[in-house]
């Protein structure tokens, strides 16, 4: 009998054993759907409380071994996952209203000429605007970096003349800065002369273009706006007619450029400039060395007697500039310096009047 009882219990005790076992599993996966937000159900699987993530397992009636196993990653995996975080957007931060219009201007005279149709309404930052330096030698600091982080409206001539301007757009992404390429506006392509502003016919269009921008961004002005393109227009006008005046009287006369700067305009005032384009122009424009024929030729030019003016630039007069100078000096050649940079304190038309009065008189003499 003593070994029938001992047999009996020990059919008993595994499944008591297995009994506990149920209630011990039971009971860690309440605690775990306790820090999950699910619950147990009546049938012993595991739902969802109010709030709560949906379950990812649910429990047999009588858990075996391998149950046992498997119980530490359920209740691991019920834990919300962890997330990394979001990747931050963009955000454009409106502008106060009423406040001016944040322009960069590249080159002095495209500042001039904002300030001339954005009056109050805008404030100005120009970057080059030293008329003692070259500014194809120009080097960015980290004034001009912030200031074009800054601006709503970008102005600069493009072609090349002020490449480094591209690279702190790039660095300093602004989705609703407003561009404006001088190039690109007027139709030019990269390896034309970069002088854009020598031409005429341009700086009208851009201002047209930079008091649509600003009527764009401030549209209770836009009659302000339009007042002073319309006073632009008119000062113009003064610098058309002189340019007709002088091509009437001097078409078809001889002048010769130490560098291109000034090419645009000559054409347009009708005279021929000679070696344009030319190597010589080229290697001045470059900061460089102009090729030993290049050079006899444009000293044989010189002493053909058949150029009227040598025109150079004051802000890149180097070595060979100096000897070409002094040449058209000894052949009675008229000389007459051009800036690539507008003066200080002196508006747009009056620095194109002023260089043409100067040419005017060098032409008759």
């Amino acid at each position: 009998m003593s070994g029938s009882i001992a047999r009996e219990q020990g059919r008993r005790l595994p499944l008591e054993i297995s009994g506990w076992f149920a209630v011990l599993c039971l009971m860690v996966a309440t605690i775990g759907c306790a820090t999950s937000g699910v619950s147990p159900t009546p049938d012993g699987s595991v739902g969802v409380l109010p709030g709560g993530s949906p379950t990812v397992d649910s429990a047999a009636p009588s858990p075996t071994a391998a149950d046992s196993a498997a119980i530490p990653a359920a209740t691991a995996t019920s834990r919300p996952a962890a997330t990394q975080p979001p990747t931050p957007a963009r955000v454009t931060t409106p502008e106060p209203p009423g406040a001016p219009i944040r322009v960069v201007a590249i080159e002095s005279f495209y500042g001039d000429l904002a300030r001339q149709i954005g009056g109050d309404r805008v404030t100005v930052i120009t970057i080059l605007s030293d008329p003692n330096l070259d500014p194809h030698e120009y080097e960015s600091t980290a004034d001009d970096a912030k200031a074009i982080a800054n601006a709503q409206v970008l102005v600069k001539n493009s072609l090349g003349y002020d490449a480094f301007v591209d690279k702190l757009t790039l660095a300093s992404p602004r989705p609703l800065r407003k561009v404006i390429g001088v190039g690109e506006l007027v139709g030019h392509v990269d390896g034309d002369n970069p002088h854009l502003w020598y031409d005429p016919t341009v700086m009208p269009k851009v201002a047209q273009r930079l008091a649509g921008v600003f009527t764009q961004l401030h549209p209770a002005d836009s009659d302000y706006f339009q007042e002073r393109l319309d006073a632009f227009t008119a000062q113009e006008k003064n610098v058309d007619d002189l340019v007709a005046a002088i091509r009437t009287r001097y078409q078809g006369t001889k002048v010769l450029p130490t560098e291109p700067v000034f090419d645009y305009m000559a054409v347009a005032l009708g005279l021929d400039v000679v070696d344009r384009d030319g190597a010589f122009q080229k290697a001045v424009e470059e900061g460089n060395d102009p090729p030993a024929a290049a050079v006899a030729a444009f000293r044989a030019q010189l002493a053909s007697h058949t150029i009227k003016v040598l025109i150079y630039n004051n802000q890149a007069v180097t070595p060979i500039t100096k000897q070409m100078q002094a040449l058209a000096a000894e052949n009675n050649v008229a000389i007459v310096a051009v800036s690539e940079t507008e003066p200080a304190n002196t508006a747009y038309q009056q620095w194109m009047i002023d260089e043409l009065t100067q040419l005017q008189t060098a032409l008759g003499g």
